[in-house]
């Protein structure tokens, strides 16, 4: 049954994500509950943190291929942002330990906030690309940075780091949103990349679980890119908005 359950959350997550982002909150708690099971409560949050990682990094490289067209007029902006990700989604990876249940409460919290939010930073994104054709080298540095603590908290846990980056890489004054999509997505990949590393590394990854779900997100990815359109974008994130303050209030009573 658990992998009934595991690989359903898989699907809804790769369906999420292809929608509207917010698989993370699908597939976490589904592995954390799983996972209390066998072992301790701390412990099977830090595991699940990590499969979860990992089960859905497949996706993430997906989405990189699938704006590998939009990627070259974005080679300038990968050559500044490129290391603060890596570095700091490696750094975000590294600190998952002892107190990461304590946290997890207000990790969801933030994630739900951020997709509650989403249309207004849309919207805000639209008028800054707009107004904006060359960042100024102070501006410039404050993306770099503020990309570095994306990073770290996309290694840490990452679920709402598309609407995060998608709000600071508006300053770049790209062309269109595709081109910054297509920036999101690769710098996304590069946090995920490195923090699955050193989930591996520290044994913090349950193979059967992860590849199994790894599987099936894929096919949830397709099914969800394949039918969007019959579901309307907004009805798809209000579900991930009331499953994130759901399950932040479950975590903070517990």
């Amino acid at each position: 049954m658990e992998y009934l359950w595991l690989c359903l959350s898989a699907v809804a997550a790769g369906a999420i994500n292809a929608v509207a982002g917010g698989g993370t909150l699908l597939t976490f708690p589904t592995l954390s509950s799983v996972l209390a099971l066998s072992i301790s409560k701390n412990l099977a949050v830090q595991i699940a943190n990590g499969t979860s990682t990992v089960a859905l990094f497949p996706g993430s490289f997906a989405s990189v291929w699938g704006y590998r067209r939009q990627l070259p007029a974005c080679k300038r902006w990968t050559a500044w942002l490129t290391l603060p990700s890596l570095v700091g989604g490696l750094i975000g990876a590294a600190l998952v330990g002892d107190t990461f249940r304590s946290v997890i409460p207000y990790l969801i919290l933030l994630a739900a906030v951020l997709f509650l939010l989403q249309p207004t930073i849309a919207r805000l994104m639209k008028r800054q690309t707009a107004a904006l054709r060359e960042p100024s080298g102070k501006l410039l540095a404050g993306i770099i940075a503020m990309q570095f603590f994306i990073g770290i908290y996309g290694g840490y846990f990452g679920a709402g780091i598309g609407i995060l980056m998608l709000s600071s890489l508006s300053f770049l004054g790209l062309k269109d949103l595709h081109e910054t999509n297509a920036l999101k997505s690769f710098l996304a990949f590069c946090m995920n990349f490195v923090a699955a590393i050193v989930f591996v590394a520290r044994d913090m990854v349950v193979w059967k679980y992860a590849l199994a779900m790894a599987v099936t997100a894929i096919i949830g990815g397709y099914l969800g890119a394949r039918f969007a359109l019959l579901l309307p974008t907004y009805i798809v994130r209000w579900i991930v908005i009331i499953i994130g303050f759901s399950l932040a209030a479950y975590y903070f009573a517990t």
